[in-house]
């Protein structure tokens, strides 16, 4: 089997359940971003040890199951044939409240924060940002897809608390490689 279909050469694909649509529709966006986040939680996966492997493992897996979810979702008021989700959660309140859990846990094992953070520190810390900021703009797309799509609230609350969860895990793996945050004083006059 070759792995081009050459079906896309168009500007199409096909969304889950067959119906084609422009490979610019607000749902594959949607997807691709998710990927983009799940390539750099990938690469975030080879940096760090233990329970931290398995923690960002589950992500990917429920950020994929997410993705898919969401490019069949049909559109609102839309006649269209497609396999439809009508905002039924691909999440429990079982991977929200892991997740949460894990944060609490970060958290508690750093100092507390007195001021705003820069990105920086350790490869590992950095490479964290760098999931937090793509996590907020998979967040930004959600909100607007929601506009036009059925997306469940669980789905909008894990992936705002997975930006908590990387901002945690930035702060916790600059503090176990020794590395201080490169803090950031504001004062307002």
């Amino acid at each position: 089997m070759k792995l081009y279909t050459k079906l896309g050469d168009d500007g199409s694909t096909s969304l889950y359940g067959g119906r084609r649509v422009m490979k610019d529709d607000i749902r594959i966006e949607v997807s691709g971003e998710i990927d983009e986040l799940n390539a750099h939680i990938g690469l975030l996966s080879t940096m760090v040890e233990g329970d931290a492997i398995e923690m960002l493992n589950e992500i990917q897996a429920r950020l994929f199951i997410v993705g898919a979810s969401l490019s069949s979702a049909v559109v609102k008021s839309s006649w269209r044939v497609g396999k439809e989700v009508n905002g039924e959660s691909s999440l429990s309140d079982i991977e929200l409240a892991r997740l949460e859990q894990e944060i609490d846990r970060l958290q508690a094992a750093v100092p507390q924060l007195d001021t705003f953070v820069l990105p920086g520190g350790c490869t590992k810390s950095t490479q964290s940002h760098v999931c937090r900021t793509v996590c907020r703009r998979v967040e930004r797309r959600l909100v607007a897809l929601s506009r036009d799509v059925d997306v469940d609230a669980l789905t909008m609350r894990f992936v705002n608390r997975l930006s908590d969860y990387f901002f945690s895990l930035a702060l916790y793996l600059n503090f176990i490689e020794g590395y201080d945050e490169k803090k950031l004083y504001i004062t307002c006059k």
